[in-house]
């Protein structure tokens, strides 16, 4: 595979006609974390099939076969949060740290949760923030805590699926309104899988401490990976792509992105081969709540903005503290089209779309922000006119194989190194 490393921005051709093609998505890094850490959990001996080439994923799995006192997650907010929780529950003497954006990412919710447990902790710099030392977990000191649910829900996983581990099990409550709740139904799914004993009812997750057992899982296909591709789908004149391998059953919460984009000109048809895209009329969406999905917002965004649709937008907070401030970065990206999402209050949005010909607007650069999803959710703005992406190599944290991909539906990359160009010069 390329090394993307070496450039610092793609520039896409404009294609409005995309070749009939089948595309293997990337394995779900969301489904193969989990997998991963309750497989590890119960000795490590299951067979786990289709495990995910996003480095996030590759990140965990080296992580986890190391016997080095320090894991760095480099920015891998998941691989960060599971850890954390695993090598408490084994009382692993760990440093877990990460990149600068890392250290900037909150921590502090799980640690107070994990320290309520038992397990004693440190922080190494800023409190409430990696890096942090598990130090040790002597006991269980006790089996019923409360965790904020409007947060993350990854603070929430991790403790979940190391509760069979622990002595005397683990009752959750969750408080306030709940946010992701398809990711933590997907996390005690798999704990089912895996023989955990486990009910979630109302607000109370009840985790019984019987130990998992050997199993065997194959990953489904990743559903986030996938919106960017109904995204070329609503913005493209002709469009016929089967993504392979995803599941109408799915337990990835972006599958919502079939109904949401159903309001958007794309039509999706499941086999057992996994789901063909389609162009369909436009309709019309007034609001849409990425509370359980907020990995769509991106995604979704553009695709209104570049069609003209107006609409309101809840469930972003979550996006503040992702690998970037993702609705300033939003804000900033969105505008050099002519589109701009308006923050009406703390819980609402409006997307405003561009009233602009984008087909005429020249020399469209757009910034990632260090981001792979910002990277990814601009690039279907190629089936309206030409436009560069700086960064391109941030699409390894979780679908590598993207800018391969648009290639293979006719799309013409040419990828640039501006310091090479310097050299040339002189």
């Amino acid at each position: 595979m390329m090394q993307l490393e070496k450039f610092d921005s793609v520039s896409i051709k404009y294609l409005n006609n995309l070749k009939e093609e089948n595309i293997k998505l990337v394995s779900s890094k969301s489904e193969s974390n989990r997998a991963l850490i309750i497989n590890a959990l119960a000795s490590g001996s299951g067979m786990l099939g289709n495990l995910s080439e996003a480095r996030d994923t590759q990140t965990m799995m080296k992580l986890l076969a190391t016997t080095s006192k320090t894991w760095d997650v480099l920015d891998a907010g998941t691989t960060m949060r599971f850890l954390t929780g695993y090598a408490a529950a084994n009382g692993l003497n760990k440093v877990l740290t990460g990149t600068e954006r890392m250290q900037q990412r909150p921590i502090k919710i799980l640690v107070d949760a994990l320290r309520e447990i038992g397990v004693v902790i440190k922080y190494l710099k800023e409190d409430g923030y990696p890096p942090i030392e598990i130090v040790d977990f002597p006991s269980q000191l006790t089996n019923h805590i409360k965790v904020r649910g409007d947060v993350s829900s990854q603070y929430i996983s991790a403790l979940a699926m190391i509760a069979p581990t622990l002595p005397n099990g683990l009752t959750i409550e969750l408080t306030g309104r709940i946010g992701s709740k398809p990711y933590i139904e997907m996390t005690l799914e798999l704990m089912r899988k895996f023989g955990a004993h486990v009910s979630f009812n109302e607000h109370i997750i009840q985790i019984n401490p019987v130990n998992y057992s050997e199993a065997s899982y194959i990953i489904e296909s990743d559903w986030s990976g996938a919106s960017y591709w109904f995204s070329f789908a609503a913005l493209a004149d002709h469009a016929k792509i089967k993504l392979l391998g995803l599941r109408e059953n799915s337990l990835q919460g972006d599958i919502a992105i079939v109904k949401i984009m159903d309001h958007l000109g794309v039509e999706a048809s499941f086999d057992h081969e996994g789901v063909s895209l389609s162009k369909k009329a436009m309709g019309s969406i007034d609001k849409i709540d990425f509370t359980h999905c907020p990995d769509l917002a991106q995604t979704v965004c553009v695709t209104l903005a570049a069609t003209g649709k107006s609409c309101e937008l809840v469930g972003l907070e979550s996006l503040r503290i992702k690998e970037t401030d993702r609705i300033a970065a939003l804000q900033n990206e969105l505008s050099k089209f002519g589109g701009y999402l308006d923050e009406i209050n703390s819980s609402s949005w409006k997307l405003i779309p561009s009233d602009q010909n984008i087909k005429e607007i020249k020399g469209l650069k757009f910034h990632s922000y260090e981001d792979h999803r910002m990277a990814m959710a601009f690039a279907p703005l190629a089936a309206i006119t030409n436009i560069e992406i700086d960064e391109p190599f941030v699409v390894k944290k979780s679908y590598p194989g993207y800018w391969e991909d648009l290639k293979k539906v006719g799309f013409e990359l040419k990828f640039n190194s501006y310091s090479l160009k310097e050299e040339n010069g002189k």
